[in-house]
């Protein structure tokens, strides 16, 4: 991406730390085995940088006595938990109105099976804010079964006050859980503190480290019916999957090259800081907003206030579609992404459905001459429009 302004970090952040280039590959190329597959000391090796990763992460949350599950995709989590609760008929769950089809999708299969209540939390159109009032008598109207909520929208990159809404939630023993897909080590979470059930979390966004690694977080004791079924390593004789935690639902093979690069992008948002890693991505969205609100043409979507968003922003053009916009911006070298961004549950919110948006979205590289290469772009679709 040498001449490439990259503004879609929201979908995967580029680049990542030189630390995680280099690690994938040094590992890899000298360790690159399988996992709980062989009994000899290049797989001894594997097995220790994934219990070390496990642990890294741990800390990350401040949840030590809980269990660490890798997964391949934040979505696969998610469907590991939503299809694995031991649902009833009629069971209410409450979403946020920005959740992804990840979340989305799944509620929609399960609701024909079980024919589900879904709601969605209340949400100040005019403020932007959670209105925590409003949901507490959602709750007691309707008492929830589940809640499942987005840390942060991937659309407008409103934060959800995660630890009110499970504390409330918690009063009716609702199961309660989190995507962090666009948040895990961009904000802290103390989930020692916060009241969920299960996190989810995806290597490739705001951890920094490489496609093809995810998880959830869970507590030790908690029992999901399986989504798949094979080998895990252990207790090959008996035809049923081990109740023991992870191995019950990591099945197959894990991703070791996927999780080296995780290991080592752990270390390095240790080494750096999340409050630092926040700061410059906050510095950055501010550019971002700066640039632009310089242009008439461009109507920001959704967000009010940086302190209760991270750096995602999403916007639309006067007289032009997204895609449109998407793909002059491709064009002149500036990433990001048009449409619906997998959320139409965001847009019918925000009054962007079915066009959907330009969605930019900032990370810790981003540099001012990006912004500066951004508003030349902006001026030029503006000049010709």
């Amino acid at each position: 991406m040498e001449n490439m302004v990259y503004l879609d970090n929201a979908a995967t952040t580029m680049p990542k730390p030189e630390e995680v280039y280099f690690f994938m590959d040094t590992f890899y190329r000298n360790c690159g085995v399988n996992v709980g597959r062989g009994q000899h000391k290049l797989a001894d090796k594997a097995s220790t940088l994934v219990k070390d990763t496990r642990q890294l992460l741990l800390e990350l949350f401040n949840c030590p006595q809980k269990q660490v599950v890798f997964t391949h995709s934040a979505t696969e989590s998610l469907n590991i938990i939503l299809q694995g609760l031991s649902w009833k008929n009629g069971d209410t769950v409450y979403i946020t109105p920005f959740e992804h089809n990840a979340v989305v999708r799944v509620l929609h299969y399960l609701t024909n099976i079980y024919a589900l209540n879904v709601e969605e939390l209340v949400v100040d159109k005019n403020e932007m804010t959670y209105d925590l009032e409003g949901i507490k008598y959602q709750f007691q109207d309707k008492k929830p079964d589940v809640v499942v909520m987005t840390h942060a929208s991937n659309v407008c990159g409103l934060i959800t006050p995660i630890k009110e809404i499970c504390n409330m939630a918690k009063a009716y023993n609702a199961k309660t859980v989190i995507d962090m897909a666009q948040t895990a080590g961009l904000i802290h979470t103390d989930l020692s503190d916060v009241k969920a059930d299960y996190a989810v979390f995806a290597g490739h966004k705001t951890l920094y480290g490489p496609l093809g690694i995810a998880g959830f977080i869970q507590d030790k004791s908690a029992m999901l019916k399986p989504l798949l079924y094979g080998g895990t390593g252990v207790e090959s004789a008996n035809p049923e999957l081990p109740k023991s935690l992870p191995e019950r639902y990591e099945v197959g093979s894990l991703n070791i090259h996927a999780i080296a690069g995780l290991y080592a992008a752990l270390r390095w948002v240790n080494d750096t800081g999340i409050d630092q890693i926040r700061n410059k991505e906050s510095t950055n969205a501010r550019q971002l907003i700066d640039v632009l609100r310089e242009f008439d043409n461009i109507k920001i979507v959704g967000a009010k206030r940086l302190a209760n968003h991270i750096g995602v922003v999403s916007c639309v053009f006067n007289n032009y579609g997204s895609d449109s916009i998407g793909n002059v911006l491709s064009n002149l070298d500036i990433a990001v992404r048009a449409g619906l961004h997998c959320a139409p549950c965001a847009h019918l919110f925000l009054g962007t459905f079915p066009n959907g948006t330009v969605r930019f979205s900032v990370s810790y590289f981003n540099t001012d001459n990006d912004f500066d290469r951004l508003r030349e772009a902006l001026e030029y679709i503006a000049d010709n429009g």
